[in-house]
């Protein structure tokens, strides 16, 4: 299945991702390759094949959760690109 550069294109703008053309065309392709993989993975007969959750027979590793102090707001704001007082400040996400 290929992937065209306007596909691409599209996907990277839903993804707000500014690409390159040099970016747009290695991921084209990348994106085909991977694609047509799973085209190949599709025809793969699966029928009596038991469907187990843990390949590995034991049953999943659980942690007790339990409540922890937070980071310091400070803290936590000081990696922030942009803030607004003890606030996160972010683009608007959804119009009026």
């Amino acid at each position: 299945m290929q992937i065209s550069k306007e596909q691409i294109k599209h996907i990277a703008e839903l993804a707000r991702l500014k690409l390159t053309p040099r970016e747009i065309e290695k991921y084209s392709s990348e994106l085909t390759v991977i694609l047509d993989y799973i085209d190949q993975l599709k025809v793969v007969d699966t029928q009596g094949v038991d469907i187990e959750p843990h390949q590995t027979g034991g049953s999943p590793v659980l942690r007790i959760d339990t409540a922890a102090d937070s980071l310091p707001r400070g803290q936590v704001l000081s990696n922030a690109p942009e803030r607004d007082n003890e606030y996160f400040r972010v683009p608007r996400v959804l119009d009026k």
